[in-house]
């Protein structure tokens, strides 16, 4: 039975047997309650010809991807400086331990108050949720690295700027590749929320107003695309990962430091 563990065996069938159960529940509740794949398939067009689904998925995934990006960048240095300075972990760690247990979508309200109805509490949104997912994953890779190789560096006459550079930094790339991957679906998440309660563009706001027409079929449709957007910006980080982080332990597995 070894031969059903090859990717090219498996894959067909996990999908075959997926699109199977997805039809035999569209027959037992009806095409009303779950479109099966066919259905699925057909309001997928229906919104792809008049233009709006590329349109929402694109705009999702450019707020996505900005507040992702801008989140990620913010918190990789925030979680190297709270890492290294002990006198700022012993006053951060407790902030980060009270607000991290705060969902993202409960700041909606408060970000549309701060930031307005436009791109910017979106953006914001996505930001919030990025950050301290880094940050933590960041923190946590420093507290990881090994006290030898630390005092190795030290007595070698190395500064604690090229320690931090030279041995930190390289240590914790596979935690803080772990924080960014983690963060991206997080991302999507929160954009959904945003989306369905304040916005009129995007994949979140299709799934959302999808219920006024009773069109299951474009929940549906909403529900693969974020699926699909997941997926594809998931490989294609691993992929970028694996590339240009390989020599750091970044390998196929997303667990910090496997190899």
């Amino acid at each position: 039975m070894r031969w059903i563990e090859r990717k090219w065996v498996s894959m067909p069938l996990l999908w075959i047997a997926v699109l199977a159960v997805w039809q035999g529940a569209a027959w037992v509740y009806g095409p009303d309650i779950i479109p099966g794949p066919r259905a699925t398939a057909a309001g997928g067009w229906e919104l792809l010809q008049e233009g709006s689904l590329l349109r929402y998925i694109g705009i999702s995934f450019y707020r996505v991807l900005s507040g992702w990006v801008l989140g990620s960048l913010l918190a990789i240095p925030i979680g190297l400086v709270i890492g290294k300075v002990r006198v700022v972990r012993i006053f951060a760690e407790p902030f980060l331990n009270f607000i991290r247990f705060i969902p993202p979508i409960a700041f909606i309200t408060l970000f549309l108050v701060w930031f307005g109805i436009g791109e910017e509490s979106k953006i914001a949104l996505i930001l919030y949720a990025t950050l301290f997912i880094v940050v933590l994953n960041t923190l946590t890779g420093v507290l990881a690295v090994e006290e030898d190789k630390i005092r190795a560096a030290r007595s070698m006459g190395a500064s604690e700027w090229q320690i931090l550079v030279h041995v930190v930094i390289p240590a914790t790339t596979p935690y803080i590749y772990t924080g960014v991957r983690l963060a991206m679906g997080t991302s999507y998440m929160a954009i959904i929320g945003a989306e369905m309660i304040a916005s009129n563009e995007g994949v979140g706001y299709l799934i959302w107003n999808s219920r006024l027409f009773f069109r299951t079929d474009w929940i549906f449709v909403g529900l693969v695309s974020l699926g699909l957007m997941g997926f594809v910006t998931d490989r294609l980080l691993g992929v970028l990962g694996r590339k240009a982080l390989y020599r750091y332990g970044v390998v196929n597995s997303s667990v910090p430091g496997r190899r």
